[in-house]
């Protein structure tokens, strides 16, 4: 296994960001380090210096080394009790004073959650009065979300936590087996939009009663972290809802005074504050 230096990182950021504009200097240094090792075994380069060319002349490539840097593990339904909360205290909250529901799932990867959010929506009978758009970096990741083709074998624990979720149907009912492919029903997702957005650089462009940016900040450092916070802050109506990752939090960062807790198990907050 190769090891790299931060000397080595910082080149290769330098790269990425003067030829692209991404800026990847802020992201959690052990985790970066650790897929650019990857990538430098799975394609065969020598060193950083070769990565570093093939990215810069290459933009197809970069496309292909984002894919491999952002993180794409995700699944439907994932932590059922958050789903449950979401479908019995959040979303009837927001209903009291609104026909409408907006939903944000900023770092959408795949697309599992937003499904999982469509399904939700449906079996709550707000599906048509809901608008939901999903972001993310990462272009190819993206493609598939449209898409919505998962392997049968990974639609195995989608199942399991969709009952844990006490889903009121089976969740094949959502989804068509063809040649060992799961292609969900796209009627869900059919006023969804898909688009690509950076979280770091992007600018905030509209705001929403719920936002779920879920396991994505813990791949950033804390000044990162921070600053990703106060758009996601920005992007949520007053006395609407964040929702991050279970090993996140807001406790420490500047707007933390601008929410209150709504679930601390689930790590949902509440704005408050303009």
């Amino acid at each position: 296994m190769q090891d790299i230096h931060i000397v080595d990182i910082r080149k290769l950021t330098d790269v990425i960001r003067a030829k692209y504009g991404f800026d990847f200097t802020n992201y959690a240094i052990s985790s970066f380090k650790r897929r650019v090792i990857r990538i430098l075994e799975l394609y065969k380069f020598s060193n950083i210096d070769a990565l570093a060319q093939k990215i810069s002349n290459d933009p197809k490539f970069f496309e292909e080394f984002v894919s491999e840097i952002t993180v794409n593990v995700t699944e439907m339904f994932r932590d059922p009790s958050f789903w449950r909360i979401m479908r019995d205290n959040i979303i009837p909250n927001i209903l009291l004073n609104h026909k409408r529901i907006t939903i944000w799932h900023a770092g959408c990867s795949s697309g599992e959650e937003v499904y999982s959010m469509a399904i939700l929506l449906k079996e709550m009978g707000i599906l048509e009065n809901s608008k939901i758009i999903a972001t993310d970096i990462d272009e190819q990741i993206l493609e598939r979300a449209r898409n919505g083709v998962y392997t049968v074998k990974n639609m195995e624990l989608n199942e399991k936590n969709y009952v844990r979720y006490n889903g009121e149907n089976e969740l094949n009912k959502y989804f068509e087996v063809k040649n060992g492919l799961a292609y969900m029903d796209k009627s869900l997702v059919r006023d969804v939009s898909y688009r690509k957005h950076d979280l770091v650089n992007g600018a905030v462009f509209n705001k929403f009663d719920i936002v779920l940016c879920r396991n994505v900040m813990i791949y950033f450092n804390q000044n990162l972290q921070n600053d990703v916070l106060k758009k996601l802050h920005e992007s949520v109506f007053k006395y609407g809802y964040l929702a991050i990752g279970s090993k996140e939090s807001l406790i420490w960062c500047d707007i933390a005074n601008k929410f209150i807790v709504a679930n601390n198990d689930e790590k949902i907050y509440k704005n408050i504050k303009e």
